[in-house]
């Protein structure tokens, strides 16, 4: 059962820690690479911003973002910015997501996110810990995935899990973790079934698209190719 004052909770400590991370910086730090092909570190920063905004949109009743030409547009706009206006744009806009879903509402609706997709408002706190868990990554400062709470882990591979599953890109793959936790997805390309297993957090970074899957054991098949997110 979804816990949205958990999850709102785990957010701004997730929020916090990547502020503290990046507070350490100075402006050339926020002009270098990204983990994320194409993206510095300010791209990652200013999408977490306007994203943060994008949602608040999405509690109010309007679409997420006005195009994805405008969200694009946004963020290149916003990357070059020096570190303090990067990070008390990051705050700001996390503290209106938080002044946004303290208001009163039905918690059990059907919001609609990007690209025509819809979710219960329940889980959207967690699909903004996503967001600012899986980027603080992204920056490259130190954080990894071995760093992200556990349950955070286990959740999202759940929620990638049922992503992928019945994906005509993806054969029947079975999913283990060294602890003995299992998930079952794809099964909408021929092959399989295909047995995948290793540490939690490699097999999160391969459904996450942060990691190659090197890391991880495979039975009755080669590692499936996923699709981007």
């Amino acid at each position: 059962m979804i816990d949205h004052e958990r999850d709102l909770a785990s957010l701004h400590e997730a929020t916090e820690r990547l502020l503290t991370d990046a507070a350490s910086w100075d402006n050339a730090s926020v002009a270098e690479p990204s983990r994320l092909p194409g993206w510095t570190r300010g791209h990652v920063l200013a999408h977490l911003a306007r994203n943060a905004d994008a949602l608040v949109n999405v509690f109010e009743g309007r679409p997420m973002y006005a195009s994805a030409e405008t969200r694009d547009a946004d963020i290149e706009r916003d990357a070059s910015r020096p570190l303090d206006v990067q990070l008390a744009d990051v705050r700001a806009t996390a503290e209106r997501f938080a002044a946004a879903t303290a208001a009163p509402g039905d918690w059990s609706r059907t919001v609609e996110l990007r690209n025509g997709v819809t979710d219960s408002a329940s889980r959207v706190p967690f699909r903004r810990w996503v967001e600012v868990a899986l980027h603080h990554v992204d920056l490259g400062c130190g954080y990894d995935l071995e760093d992200l709470p556990e349950e955070f882990v286990a959740r999202e591979i759940d929620f990638l899990a049922e992503r992928f599953a019945g994906h005509p890109a993806v054969p029947s793959t079975g999913l283990r973790a060294d602890d003995g936790r299992t998930w079952t997805t794809g099964g909408g390309a021929e092959g399989g079934p295909v047995a995948v297993s290793g540490p939690a957090p490699e097999l999160l970074g391969w459904l996450a698209g942060r990691r190659d899957g090197s890391a991880l054991k495979t039975e009755g098949g080669p590692l499936p190719q996923l699709p981007p997110l």
